[in-house]
């Protein structure tokens, strides 16, 4: 071998490789890294009598003992056999060295395909990665068609850690079956997504790795904390160990693998897969669900496929004939002979995902969130009475794939004026500079959206917060439930009615009137009534203020866990006889006031609320068919929640429900008491958070629609 400066030409080469990525940052610094001379294969890994080298090679020991250099595995082995014995083009870009170098095009071939079979007997070795087109990748097309772009150094890694499947191949196979779901073809084979398919792991919904049901949302990338966000942040380059030492910072006592089996975060409050045990790791959640999904599809294929099915993880393609109907994959079973081929779309679309998080041992910490929903809506749809007791998503703040997380992903981002809310990173941005930016699109709230310290988990010291109405107030100087406010407030006040009305006649419509929704769970605004001014106040008349509950459960974090967000009920109790349960909350009241008129004074305080609101609906509708001349219904559930009445039925039809078909004659009387309405159905809390506020507004409402109030109680706050 020709030599430099008595080294060979590869390890001068390989040095001064690494030296330039260290430079450069690895490759994750938005300079590019100049070009590396080229170099032939590095030497195979070393043999237990091979001659030590006479010069260290970095990281060789770390790379040589990993499953990349590991030569006789079945990953680099599984083709010797073949005649000719290599690599085919389709598998060659993840299980041998010239086919990585051929997809990215540095043996001369054209990028982003791999054009030729690669000689077996190599490994994934060190210029696979080192070398500048390897460097310089920002974005990795994945099986469903999607391309990620912006990516740093781990575009390297999700390369080959994509899977080789998704929902868009599984629709592909059954639709070309032609069949109904639960009619067996056999046009359908099973479909595996492959092995260690962490990057479909992590990034959920946006690849679309797991089977996604239609109709459905699911969880995007999973966020963890910035430093321990990439593949490389977590694993050895390397080594592709887990770099225990740093989990434990955070996750005390996660010395080994099989204890990171049992971290839970915070924001993990629920029994996923009813075991009854919500102190166990995800890890155990996920196996929990695929113990139930097997019984499902062992199940499923007995009654319905006619034909009993076993799976055998080791054994391809893993779902096999049971041939014995005992239950278990026995030896002579689990050969492709005895492959199975009784495929429904249905089985098919469950025996896919139950692969896809099997496959990925490391799935609980890549993406749990995503892979629990994949289960059990693969449960639910063979059966959908074995999800009884299980749960599929998280509470709000940690529900990644609700819409108030998934709104913008066609976008790109959260825009500033919603960012502080529905991402990770608005609040804290919001309240170190005091501004709302655009922000990247969240998977729920995360430890750094309300902690200002992790680990520490201190918090903010906040003494007061601005509502909507331009007014400030506060649970007490520096109160951690004043967090809490600044999402909890609304987004529109009695001053933004009053300036959107303001110089209108009542009753006439005006053009530039349009709906003003005071957005969800403004609970905040609720508890300190006119301190805030969140419901629309009608000129003359006063209100409630701040309610004034029991000291000791007189702010947010005070009633409700502030991670589960559920109310803690078992104090609650304590004053309130006979209250075990959220829903006994309702029957609570503290005076024998009817406000409703109802003659029902044994009824909680929630049930006065409701009988007023139902009232004004009806209201609302008779003024806008009778003095507007348009009439109106209302949907809670789409946007934005008044519409025509196309045929002035009073109920909302197919078809009516929808952006074009909005409610745009607006006077300001119908608006003020639209708004008063929507504002008592989007608080689903009011009831504790501020009765006698709500009851205010909702007559007043109907005050002024001229509806028939007689025997309705207006609330004197006393």
């Amino acid at each position: 071998m020709r030599e430099i400066l008595g080294k060979p030409v590869w390890l001068c080469s390989f040095l001064l490789t690494v030296l330039v990525l260290t430079a450069c940052g690895g490759g994750a610094t938005a300079t590019p890294c100049p070009p590396t001379p080229e170099c032939p294969e590095c030497p195979p890994p070393p043999t237990p009598d091979a001659e030590e080298s006479a010069v260290e090679v970095p990281f060789q020991d770390l790379w040589a003992a990993s499953g990349h250099a590991d030569q006789a595995a079945e990953a680099f082995r599984h083709w010797d056999q073949e005649d000719p014995p290599e690599v085919p083009a389709s598998c060659a870009k993840c299980h041998s060295a010239p086919g990585y170098k051929d997809f990215l095009g540095i043996d001369g071939t054209e990028a982003g395909v791999v054009d030729n079979a690669a000689a077996v007997d190599t490994v994934i070795n060190c210029m696979v990665c080192h070398n500048e087109a390897a460097a310089t990748l920002t974005s990795v097309t994945f099986p469903s068609g999607v391309e990620v772009a912006g990516l740093g150094a781990e575009a390297r890694c999700y390369q080959c850690h994509q899977g080789r499947a998704s929902t868009d191949s599984v629709n592909g196979a059954i639709e070309e079956a032609g069949v109904d779901a639960d009619t067996v073809s056999e046009d359908l084979g099973f479909v595996n997504i492959h092995y260690y398919a962490a990057a479909a792991s992590r990034l959920g919904t946006i690849v679309r790795g797991g089977y996604q049901y239609e109709g459905k949302t699911y969880d995007a990338k999973f966020g963890h904390v910035e430093a321990f966000d990439t593949c490389f942040g977590c694993h050895d380059a390397h080594s592709l160990e887990i770099e225990l030492e740093t989990c434990t910072a955070c996750h005390p006592g996660a010395d080994s693998l099989e204890d990171l089996r049992d971290v839970r975060l915070q924001g993990s409050t629920e029994d996923y897969d009813g075991d009854g045990d919500v102190q166990e790791g995800i890890y155990y959640e996920i196996e929990g669900l695929q113990e139930t999904l097997l019984e499902a599809i062992k199940a499923y294929a007995t009654d319905v496929a006619a034909a009993p099915i076993v799976y055998d993880s080791g054994a391809y393609p893993y779902f096999f004939n049971d041939t014995n109907d005992n239950g278990e994959a026995d030896e002579d079973e689990a050969n492709y002979g005895n492959r199975y081929v009784s495929w429904t779309p249905r089985l098919l679309k469950a025996a896919y995902n139950f692969q896809t998080a099997l496959k990925d041992p490391g799935s609980y910490a890549h993406g749990g969130k995503y892979h629990i929903e994949l289960l059990y809506d693969s449960i639910e749809e063979l059966d959908a009475t074995k999800v009884e007791g299980l749960v599929r998503t998280d509470v709000g703040h940690f529900d990644g794939s609700s819409e108030s997380f998934r709104h913008w992903d066609e976008d790109g981002a959260v825009p500033g004026s919603c960012a502080k809310c529905h991402s990770a990173t608005g609040l804290p941005t919001y309240l170190a500079e005091g501004i709302n930016v655009s922000e990247p699109i969240a998977n729920g709230f995360q430890c750094r959206t309300c902690h200002d310290a992790v680990p520490g988990y201190s918090m903010p010291a906040i003494a007061s917060v601005t509502f909507p109405s331009g007014e400030s107030v506060s649970f007490g100087e520096e109160a951690a439930s004043n967090i809490c406010l600044q999402c909890h407030q609304g987004r529109e006040s009695t001053v933004s009615v009053r300036r959107a009305t303001a110089g209108l006649e009542p009753d006439a419509v005006a053009e530039r009137l349009r709906f003003l929704n005071v957005h969800y769970f403004a609970a905040g605004a609720t508890a300190f009534g006119t301190e805030a001014k969140g419901a629309y106040e009608y000129e003359g008349q006063s209100y409630v203020g701040r309610f004034a509950h029991e000291e000791s459960y007189d702010a947010c974090i005070e009633c409700h866990e502030p991670h589960g967000l559920n109310v803690a009920t078992e104090a609650c109790a304590v004053c309130h006889d006979g209250v075990g349960s959220e829903n006994h909350l309702r029957a609570i009241r503290e005076t024998e006031v009817d406000f409703d008129g109802d003659g029902d004074t044994g009824e909680g305080i929630a049930g006065e609320i409701e009988t007023m609101h139902q009232l004004l609906y009806p209201a609302i509708q008779a003024y806008a068919e009778e003095v507007v001349g348009t009439p109106l219904v209302y949907d809670g559930h789409a946007y934005p929640y008044f519409f025509v009445d196309g045929n002035g039925n009073g109920e909302v039809d197919p078809g009516e429900a929808n952006y074009g078909n909005r409610y745009t004659t607006w006077t300001p009387r119908l608006l003020k008491a639209a708004y008063n309405y929507q504002y008592a159905t989007k608080d689903p809390g009011a009831y504790v958070h501020n009765a006698q506020y709500i009851l205010q507004v909702l007559h007043d409402s109907l005050v002024d629609l001229e509806a028939d109030v007689e025997g309705l109680v207006r609330p004197t706050g006393e």
